[in-house]
C-alpha cells in the first residue's frame, strides 16, 4: 500500500476507533464523560471529518495530503489533551476549578449555584482503568504515535 494512503486510512481508522470506544464506553457502559473527556472527542471529530474528506481525491493529490495532515493534527491534540487530562488524573497537574474542584464563598445563593453547576463527573477522578491506565492515558498513548506514524507516512510518500 502506498504511504499516502496508508497515511490517510490510519488518519480515518485510528479517531473513529477512539471516539467510537469512548461512545461505547458511554452509552453502553455506563462511563460518563467529564468536561476534559469531551475536549478530546472535539479533535478526533474534526479528524474523522478531515480524514474521510481526503478520499474525495486521489491519495497523491496535494488536497488529499493536506486534509490528512490537518486529521493528523486533530489527532495529535487529542492526545496532548489526554497527556494533560491523564496529569490531571494523577494529580500531577492542577485541574481547572470548574471541572475538578468547587470553590466557595458568597451568599447561600450563590454556593447553591456552584453546586448545581458542578459537573457530576469530576476531570481529576478515574472512571475506569486498563491495565493501571485510565481513558485519558489510553487516548494519549494510542493519538500521539498514531499522528507521528501518519506525519512520517505523508513525507515518505511526498518523496515518492
Amino acid at each position: 500500500m502506498p504511504a499516502n494512503q496508508a497515511a490517510r486510512l490510519i488518519a480515518l481508522v485510528v479517531p473513529l476507533g477512539l471516539l467510537g470506544g469512548a461512545l461505547f464506553s458511554q452509552y453502553v457502559g455506563g462511563l460518563w464523560p467529564c468536561e476534559m473527556c469531551w475536549w478530546q472527542r472535539y479533535p478526533h471529530g474534526a479528524g474523522i471529518v478531515l480524514a474521510a474528506a481526503s478520499f474525495l481525491f486521489a491519495s497523491s493529490d496535494l488536497r488529499a495530503r493536506a486534509l490528512v495532515a490537518l486529521a493528523a493534527l486533530g489527532i495529535a491534540v487529542s492526545g496532548a489533551i489526554g497527556v494533560y487530562h491523564a496529569g490531571v488524573e494523577a494529580h500531577v497537574f492542577q485541574g481547572f476549578t470548574s471541572c475538578s474542584t468547587m470553590t466557595t464563598g458568597g451568599s447561600t445563593a450563590d454556593v447553591f449555584k456552584q453546586i448545581m453547576e458542578v459537573p457530576l463527573i469530576q476531570c481529576d477522578q478515574v472512571q475506569w482503568r486498563f491495565l493501571g491506565l485510565s481513558l485519558a492515558a489510553w487516548n494519549a498513548l494510542i493519538s500521539l504515535p498514531s499522528a507521528a506514524i501518519v506525519a512520517m507516512l505523508l513525507v515518505r510518500g511526498r518523496r515518492a
